[in-house]
């Protein structure tokens, strides 16, 4: 068949690395310049060299991605450090580590084994964690993270300290609106997995070159193409005046519901339509520091406390992730920026740096701040919310197929559940 891909984003670019492989002609339209969507390498003029458009982490239950690259013929261990999970707060008051032994006891002795909790605090996690498991990893409809952890006399401390950044951190939506069964569903995959599927998986190459432009080497690929229409033929779709077979739509909801409006209308593609225009969204920001030379700190990410609510939540020292590189790069995450969004871009720069340096004055000075780059990715995920409607990647239309990580996961808005779909778009 001859397939056309909108979209190079990581979904895409699965999508594209499947049909490949499966024999069939494809042709990829992405209307950036970039490959790899909203994980991709950019340029930045203020730091003087390339980076990505964000700081991002995987983990080792991201099975499916492993397995995308292994296809592929890329080595794991060259791009990727992978590490058990260790949550360490930069203040020195946190951490949690999970031990090298056999699933459950890895998590359970990490549980027990926390530093900055109490024993009562300690066994109560230790009970939500049990009864998430007893449970098969559903919870009551409708709840959300904090509901679901108030029933379970979570304490605030242990909230601030544990809960609500890995909330943020997997889901990039506030703990008051998060869905809890998506939230159960990353635990599950993760902490309620083998050993191997909670660690932590830290890109080592840019975005871009860890698989996407690799799996797109021998595929025609048009950047710079911002398709314009869809239009239903006889024999398949016609793009832009160009015959197809069948198409995935792998952008965006907002342009998926500009493209699809176009088409033949029914109950169900109206419906499909407004499902596309009911997300909404919200900001991730990376702010990247050029140091004048290399901090070596004793561990590659810390967690930061985020008292303000527009701070940094992790801290990512590229030195440590390259021991001996000299890298000075040094990457802070501000999850569920929207109130980052609206402070003067100079002020909240420096209130981060200010941030950190207070926090990590236990360890190694940070060096002194060469240059900077604050990126906001505006519509970094979708709000991951209780009872929201998402499509899967079937459509009314029977040679166009869906994909993205807004699809019907499981997963709120994370890099495994965008390859997933745009595997079962190609398959299907």
């Amino acid at each position: 068949m001859k397939v056309a891909v909108i979209g190079a984003g990581w979904a895409g670019c699965a999508a594209a690395w499947r049909l490949k492989t499966q024999g069939h002609q494809v042709s990829v339209f992405e209307a950036s310049r970039h490959i790899g969507g909203r994980a991709r390498r950019i340029h930045s003029p203020n730091l003087g060299r390339d980076t990505d458009n964000g700081q991002h982490i995987m983990l080792g239950a991201y099975a499916v991605i492993l397995g995308l690259m292994g296809e592929i013929g890329l080595d794991e261990a060259s791009r990727l450090e992978r590490k058990d999970l260790d949550v360490i707060s930069a203040d020195g008051h946190f951490r949690l580590r999970n031990r090298p032994l056999p699933a459950p006891f890895h998590v359970l002795t990490g549980l027990l084994g926390a530093q900055g909790l109490s024993w009562s605090q300690k066994i109560k996690l230790a009970r939500l964690c049990r009864w998430l498991m007893k449970q098969q990893w559903r919870t009551p409809a409708g709840l959300t993270v904090l509901q679901l952890l108030e029933q379970h006399q979570q304490d605030k401390h242990v909230i601030r300290l544990f809960w609500q950044p890995l909330c943020v951190a997997a889901m990039n939506t506030p703990i008051e609106q998060a869905c809890a069964q998506l939230f159960a569903h990353v635990l599950r995959d993760s902490l309620g997995g083998p050993r191997q599927a909670s660690q932590t998986l830290i890109p080592l190459t840019d975005l871009s070159q860890l698989w996407c432009e690799p799996a797109l080497r021998d595929i025609q690929l048009q950047l710079g193409h911002r398709v314009q229409r869809l239009e239903l033929t006889e024999s398949g779709v016609h793009i832009d005046g160009l015959q197809f077979d069948a198409a995935i739509v792998a952008c965006p909801p907002v342009q998926a519901a500009r493209l699809l409006h176009s088409l033949p209308s029914s109950p169900a593609s109206e419906q499909l339509l407004a499902d596309l225009e009911a997300f909404s969204y919200i900001p991730i920001a990376t702010l990247y520091l050029e140091l004048e030379q290399a901090w070596n700190l004793p561990h590659s990410m810390l967690m930061l406390d985020d008292s303000s609510g527009s701070g940094g939540q992790w801290l990512f020292d590229h030195s440590a992730l390259k021991p001996g590189s000299g890298e000075t790069l040094v990457g802070i995450v501000i999850s569920d920026a929207v109130r980052l969004q609206a402070l003067d871009r100079e002020q909240a720069i420096a209130a981060i740096i200010e941030q950190v340096r207070a926090q990590t004055q236990h360890l190694h000075a940070m060096p002194a701040v060469r240059a900077s780059e604050l990126i906001i990715e505006k519509r970094a995920t979708f709000a991951a919310i209780p009872g929201l409607r998402r499509p899967g990647v079937t459509t009314p239309w029977p040679a166009i197929r869906l994909a993205g990580d807004w699809t019907d996961t499981g997963y709120p808005g994370v890099l495994e559940g965008a390859v997933r779909s745009g595997l079962k778009a190609a398959h299907l």
